[in-house]
């Protein structure tokens, strides 16, 4: 009865509370308390009478809902004085209130007193019979009242006079005044009748006290229980139970499941229930099986059939007392729909039916066929599905179904021909949407199926193509009026094509023609497949036919343009440049046709002259290698070239080829020598060119010559050789000798008529160039010139310092060379870093490219030279690497 003091906590937490204290109580009281004894009551109710937890601050006392005060262990009052406080809560008025308590210790006892005491230490917490057990009251008791129903008896009666009060339920709290206790006696009496449906038990708290208020028992809890009476009829859960089940189902199917309760006192025979049905409609036979424990409703007849019985109604009864007939009893009602099943097929109501229908009609009802079917309408038991399982192969006709009146509606989607057939029977069969189910206890059914005789009804009809569709191949650039084809058509009622005339429809392309007689037809333009007309090589003409009535019948004539041969190959780069090292041309032509009149394509020169002198070499299907046979003079040659494609088709082109003294392609972009037929002619613009550079080079010479005064001469190059960059290279030491018998020394001379003599680092030229000389270098103490080659009487031979390119390159490209390769690696065959970096710009630009001793841009082409040395340079060059 005390509440937990957790509970309290959390009571004092979640409320606002307005703390207010009441009337201060004091108890005078022993020295020494033992437990469980009654220190005093409160009157709680005059402080807060809606009090939901009662507390103390004191965990030595305890106090009762009805005020009453009690020592929890045995104490003793040391002080004088001992105070705790009373906690009163109310959680839904956020309210909490404070009674104050007193303990004073007694000094001074009267002679009632000690003897009480006396008493108290002679009853030290026995053994007491104040206890009975649990009182129980008939429900619905019919009396006399008052009743009684119990007397309790406290064992401190032997030596106290005890009086008996109580509290709770049914005596001080609703329903008040139910019961009330004798005083003197402790009886317990009951005034009226109860319903346990309302009130199960009452608990009461009982007490004993003195007549001054002492109380030597602590307060009794008893309980009446209120004994059951069948007082309750079980009812039904439900006032209309609904359920179905699908017909033919076996028996044993369970169709649903009826509940009923009982407000008696479970588990009793007073909720002990037992179901039955009382009766069913329609009541033969009877289809259905109540279990009168569960309440579980199943078939028990295989005869359920909608078609006969769409539904029953069932009366159930549900009685107590395990269904014995003192028992108090309900009824309830039960509906059970019986689902359709398709169990009966569907069949027509004719078996034959005769209708008429012009020829060439589209997309025409021309009957409704209606069935029968025993099952629910408009389900999917009884929707009709109607096929046409014969004489429809051309899928000329089309049945569906009115879903409204469940009718087939039999239709025309392709025209009749009366010509071909004047009359078609269609045999028609008819389901259902839902699976056929066979019935218990019955025989299988056939498909039901109906015959349509359809009469064609002749009519005059236009003419019509035979195809429809008439594909023309032709080959593309056909001669204008080519006869391609012939497109006819034919009357459907005679089968000839007498008295129709043939035209094409206006806004068709203008390329063909069909005589308006025979029908024949031809070309009027030159075909071609790249017009922009032409969808994938194809158009599509519609022509008209019509007869003697001025009935008119259409076709279509697809002209389909096949690649023809109209286009010849040709070369797409007709101009080349071919250096010394007489690398092979590779020529490619083009075509613009398709395949088979493309390639592979076959190259010949045209020229027998020239044929004799250049070759062709295949490469692929589409280019060839040009090439010549042998050593052949520097010089343009004009080459025809006859290109024949896969169709015979020639194309000639003439390749203009630029056989040059040079080393890349680009350094004869500007040579004007032309060669024809193996001889050299100048042309007027090349000898006035000549003419002019002769004179620029004249020019140079002379101011040359006027700046270096009568010292020693020293020979310049021409703007032949300005496209390189002289490079001072410093030689402080004679190099290693070379021993070869191509090697001139150089002559040594100081008179001012020598020729390449200088002292010092300078580096000096000279040449001698003749037909049949060659160009040799001289070493001598660290000066490199260009020697001349003595002739006959070994006289020296002067020029005039008009070298060539080639004589240029031949001298400087090994010496550069070698530079580059012995500067270009240190001894660990690492890269160095350049120590030649001053550049002397002559000229327009450098052919040879970088010379840096770590420039690798370039290189191969630097180097290609090497592969192309004359003999006596070869040796040189040779001589010249060795280290």
């Amino acid at each position: 009865m005390v509440p937990a003091a957790p509970r309290l906590v959390l009571g004092l937490l979640v409320l606002s509370l307005c703390c207010e204290a009441c009337k201060k109580v004091t108890f005078r009281v022993p020295s020494e308390l033992e437990a469980d004894t009654l220190v005093g009551r409160v009157d709680l109710k005059e402080c807060l009478p809606s009090a939901e937890f009662i507390s103390s601050t004191d965990g030595n006392f305890k106090i009762l809902e009805d005020g009453s005060v009690y020592t929890t262990s045995t104490l003793s009052l040391s002080a004088e004085r001992k105070n705790f406080t009373i906690l009163l809560n109310d959680i839904q008025e956020h309210v909490q209130k404070k009674i104050h308590v007193s303990l004073v210790k007694e000094e001074k006892k009267t002679q009632a007193e000690r003897t009480r005491h006396a008493r108290d230490t002679v009853l030290k917490r026995t053994k007491r019979r104040w206890g009975p057990i649990p009182s129980v009251m008939i429900e619905n008791s019919l009396g006399p009242f008052p009743l009684q129903i119990q007397q309790v008896q406290s064992d401190t009666a032997q030596n106290y006079t005890i009086y008996y009060s109580a509290s709770g339920p049914g005596i001080d709290q609703d329903p008040k005044g139910l019961f009330y206790i004798e005083r003197e006696t402790g009886n317990i009496f009951a005034t009226r009748a109860v319903d346990r449906e309302q009130y199960p038990s009452f608990q009461i708290i009982c007490f004993a006290t003195t007549p001054d208020g002492y109380s030597p028992e602590v307060p009794l809890v008893h309980t009446i229980r209120i004994e059951d009476d069948n007082d309750n009829a079980p009812y039904f859960t439900q006032d209309l139970f609904e359920f179905s089940v699908p017909e033919n189902s076996k028996p044993g199917i369970i169709v649903g499941k009826v509940t009923a309760e009982d407000k008696d006192e479970p588990y009793t025979l007073h909720t002990a229930l037992k179901y039955r049905i009382v009766s069913q409609n329609p009541p033969i036979p009877p289809v259905f099986s109540l279990h009168g424990d569960t309440g579980v409703i199943s078939v028990a007849s295989p005869q359920l059939d909608r078609e006969v019985e769409s539904g029953y109604l069932l009366l159930i009864e549900a009685r107590d007392m395990a269904g014995q007939p003192f028992g108090l009893c309900t009824t309830g009602t039960v509906t059970v729909r019986i689902e359709d099943t398709n169990d009966n097929a569907p069949s027509f109501r004719q078996t034959q039916y005769e209708v008429r229908v012009e020829e060439n009609r589209v997309n025409v009802e021309i009957l409704r066929i209606a069935v029968v079917d025993l099952d629910e309408p408009r389900s999917p038991a009884s929707r009709a599905v109607f096929e046409i399982i014969r004489g429809n192969d051309d899928r000329s006709f089309e049945i569906t179904t009115d879903r409204n009146t469940n009718e087939g509606v039999l239709c025309v989607v392709k025209g009749l021909d009366y010509e071909t057939a004047k009359q078609r029977v269609l045999v028609i069969a008819v389901n259902n949407e839902a699976p056929y189910m066979l019935a218990p206890h019955s025989q299988q059914v056939s498909q039901s199926t109906s015959s349509v005789t359809v009469y064609v009804i002749d009519v005059d009809e236009g003419p019509v193509f035979k195809p429809c569709l008439l594909r023309i191949d032709v080959k593309e650039c056909e001669d204008i009026g080519t006869s391609i084809g012939r497109y006819v058509a034919e009357d459907p009622e005679t089968g000839n094509s007498e008295g129709i005339c043939y035209r094409i429809a206006p806004g068709q392309c203008n390329w063909i023609s069909i005589d308006e007689k025979s029908g024949e037809v031809r070309t009027i333009r030159v075909l071609d497949r790249d017009v922009a007309e032409m969808r994938q090589g194809q158009c599509n003409i519609t022509v008209l036919a019509i007869d003697r009535n001025g009935k008119t019948g259409t076709g279509t004539i697809q002209v389909v343009i096949q690649p023809g041969n109209k286009n010849y190959p040709r070369i797409l780069k007709t101009d080349y440049v071919m250096c010394r090292d007489r690398k092979p041309i590779c020529l490619t032509a083009q075509d613009g046709d398709a395949s088979p009149y493309s390639t592979p394509f076959v190259y010949r020169i045209t020229d027998r002259n020239l044929a004799s002198s250049w070759k062709i070499t295949r490469h692929n299907d589409n280019s060839v290698y040009l090439s010549p046979k042998g050593d052949i003079p520097f010089g343009i040659y004009d080459i025809p070239v006859s290109v024949t494609d896969n169709g015979g088709k020639v194309g000639e082109t003439h390749v203009k080829v630029n056989y040059c003294d040079c080393m890349t392609p680009t350094e004869c972009s500007g040579n004007t020598r032309e060669l024809r037929e193996g001889s050299v002619t100048l042309g007027i613009w090349a000898i006035l060119a000549m003419i002019l550079g002769s004179l620029l080079l004249l020019l140079i010479l002379i101011t040359i010559c006027g700046c270096c005064g009568t010292g020693v001469m020293h020979r310049h190059v021409t703007d032949d050789c300005a496209n390189h960059n002289l490079i001072i290279s410093n030689t402080e030491a004679p190099g290693e000798e070379v021993m070869d018998h191509n090697i001139i020394p150089l002559q040594t001379t100081t008179d001012q008529g020598g020729y390449g003599i200088k002292t010092g680092d300078q580096q000096t030229f000279e040449s001698v160039k003749g037909r049949g000389h060659t160009l040799e270098s001289v070493k001598g103490g660290g000066h490199q010139t260009l020697g001349s080659v003595k002739e006959g009487g070994g006289q020296t031979m002067m020029d005039t310092c008009r070298y060539s390119y080639s004589e240029w390159h031949n001298f400087t490209h090994p010496r550069l060379g070698e530079k580059v390769h012995l500067c270009r690696q240190d001894e660990e065959q690492k890269h160095s870093e350049d120590y030649l970096l001053s550049y002397h710009y002559e000229g327009k630009g450098s052919l040879a490219g970088s010379v840096g001793c770590c420039s690798d841009q370039h290189e191969e082409e630097a180097l290609d030279f090497l592969d192309q040395l004359e003999p006596k340079f070869r040796t040189l060059a040779e001589a010249c690497v060795k280290r």
